[in-house]
């Protein structure tokens, strides 16, 4: 029987996301990983490298997953930051991700940069033609919407009571509004 390289592949980065999710990179065991993949230990090395290099794949694969999920619309940033919300709602393993990811891995990675960059373009550009605020700073303003939209993950978790994310998430899209929309004054 052929094997399926990309159904190991795939496989192994899920398992690979949920150990780097849980304990880390430092905390993350590849043996763990090739096992929740039901995979051989070595195929890691033969995909991936190392164990950093496996976690740099599970990284540009949950920043693409983002990208394609959550689009970025500079012209609606309280709509982009309740869709990150909405987001990591929905994956709350991504934030913890991310958490992971700074503490052990504090730069940024060359995707991610790049990314950034592109975003603050767009919003300066918005801010120039006046359909967003422009009294701060586009890479501020960016930095903000990013903080706003993942503020809950990172203070009080995501173990809330009924009714709150609704709250939370209108409380995310408000906040945004209010520092994006031009004032009429």
């Amino acid at each position: 029987m052929a094997r399926d390289s990309s159904a190991t592949k795939a496989r192994l980065l899920d398992a690979a996301f949920s150990e780097f999710a849980t304990y880390g990179i430092a905390g993350a065991r590849v043996d763990r990983i090739a096992e929740a993949a039901q995979a051989n230990k070595r195929l890691i090395y033969v995909y991936y490298g190392n164990k950093e290099q496996l976690f740099d794949a599970v990284l540009q694969r949950a920043l693409e997953t983002g990208s394609e999920s959550v689009p970025f619309n500079a012209d609606d940033l309280p709509g982009y930051a309740g869709a990150v919300f909405d987001h990591l709602t929905e994956r709350p393993a991504l934030m913890r991700l991310v958490l992971w990811k700074q503490l052990e891995r504090p730069g940024t990675t060359d995707t991610e940069a790049a990314s950034y960059q592109g975003k603050i373009a767009a919003v300066r550009q918005a801010q120039e033609s006046a359909r967003i605020d422009a009294g701060m700073d586009a890479t501020d303003v960016l930095t903000l919407v990013i903080a706003i939209s993942q503020a809950w993950f990172g203070a009080v978790g995501t173990d809330w009571a009924p009714g709150q994310l609704a709250r939370h998430r209108a409380a995310v899209v408000e906040s945004v509004h209010r520092i994006t929309t031009p004032s009429s004054t």
